[in-house]
């Protein structure tokens, strides 16, 4: 039978976080200089910076997924000389904890900035699910980087999202591959989710499992544990009894270490598939999931650099220049062409006065990202009308080996499908 587990408070607690920030962006109207703008104007003097903002999860268990996207970003920078516009870039990045708390908190404070120009980022749907509506009540346009979750770029999204647009995919896309994985691929026709509350993992699982009863399988349920829960022990004895062919945990970092170790200690979970998703692409999985690591699958775009754009080998070595290490996550393509784009839409909207003075409408911004088209080292970027502007590629990697130092992408973990 298909059983639902009900939600942790704290999931109602950050629904609540967004509820708060969802009022709709007031009317602002004004002109300066040569620039005539519906909800603002941004000056930027003579010689000031053009102030860029950024927020990713840069601490905790899931760093490497965001301090991945912020080094992407920096390159970019590095690429166009650090200026733009006649302005020296200032960069503010601002860590945003990959929950609802710390999404809230990093987009206040760069909303609080007046001379924000456009933010790049968040990773995780739990930062962007509060932060990009408190962003565009402040006229401030944001790119998201890695946040998947479905209802941020859905036709029926509110008011409060329309300045957020996103350089990867939507979990609509991911899910309905993963179903086709499982069920056509590894043959299963039972499983169980599992899901941690946040948007990403929650709209995930719940795609994924839609589409599996549509190919013919069968959900047994629905399964739910906390992003800080360590005992895994009552949960996957639990799934035990249902015998499922396939348990999918579309989760973070620290919760999934501990179901991979764990589950080696559940006599009936013996034959069943482990499966997790896009995650679990980071050297501290393996930290967290130590020997059990080797051989655990999950889905993945597919990030091997014939999927990527032309650009994209390039890129990498720059990477490997600056920061003495190949990238450590796999979103930084995105996070370089969300960077890209903004730089782009700047680009065609700004206005320079004979004084050297600089004057960019935060609407005309906002419809100029809209509208920018360019290919990417990602892959082709253009925005439909409710933000979203990538296409997904789906794939499947697995770890070969329990050392966090012999973490490459493309090694450990390889791409095993398609």
């Amino acid at each position: 039978m298909f059983r639902y587990r009900s939600l942790r408070p704290w999931t109602y607690g950050a629904l609540a976080v967004a509820a708060l920030a969802a009022a709709p962006i007031a009317d602002a109207k004004e002109t300066k200089g040569p620039v005539t703008d519906d909800i603002g104007v941004i000056v930027i003097p003579k010689g000031a910076p053009i102030q860029i903002g950024g927020y990713w999860v840069l601490s905790g268990a899931d760093t490497a997924l965001g301090t991945d996207q912020k080094r992407a970003v920096e390159i970019a920078i590095k690429d166009i000389g650090g200026k733009l516009v006649g302005h020296p870039i200032k960069f503010n990045a601002e860590d945003s904890l990959c929950n609802a708390e710390g999404g809230q908190t990093a987009a206040t404070k760069l909303a609080a900035n007046p001379n924000t120009v456009i933010v790049i980022g968040p990773s995780c749907s739990s930062e962007a699910t509060p932060g990009a509506p408190i962003l565009w009540k402040a006229g401030i346009t944001s790119i998201g980087t890695s946040p998947t979750a479905p209802a941020l770029t859905a036709p029926d999204r509110k008011p409060e999202y329309n300045g957020f647009v996103r350089t990867a995919y939507s979990d609509i896309d991911q899910g309905a591959n993963d179903a086709k994985y499982v069920y056509e691929v590894l043959k299963a026709k039972k499983i169980v989710t599992v899901h941690d509350g946040s948007p990403y993992a929650q709209q995930l699982a719940t795609v994924m499992a839609a589409n599996f009863k549509k190919l013919g399988g069968t959900v047994l349920s629905a399964e739910a544990v906390a992003p800080t829960d360590v005992d895994m022990h009552p949960l996957l004895t639990r799934v035990a009894t249902e015998k499922p062919d396939v348990l999918y945990f579309p989760i973070f970092v620290a919760a999934a270490g501990q179901i991979i170790r764990q589950a080696a200690d559940i006599p009936g979970l013996k034959g069943v598939r482990l499966l997790g998703s896009s995650a679990l692409m980071a050297p501290d999985l393996i930290e967290a999931a130590r020997d059990a690591v080797v051989g655990f699958r999950f889905t993945y775009p597919d990030v091997s650099p014939e999927a990527q754009g032309k650009g994209y080998p390039k890129f990498v070595e720059e990477y490997k220049k600056m920061f003495g290490e190949g990238p450590i996550a796999g979103y930084h393509a995105n996070a370089y062409d969300g960077a890209q784009l903004a730089f782009k839409a700047i680009e065609k909207v700004a206005k320079t006065d004979k004084s050297g003075n600089t004057y960019i409408g935060k609407k005309a911004l906002r419809d100029a990202v809209f509208a920018t088209k360019f290919d990417g080292i990602s892959g082709p970027i253009a925005c439909d009308k409710y933000g979203e502007c990538a296409q997904f590629k789906p794939a499947v990697y697995e770890y070969t080996n329990a050392d966090p130092k012999t973490f490459k992408i493309g090694v450990n973990p390889k791409k095993i499908w398609p």
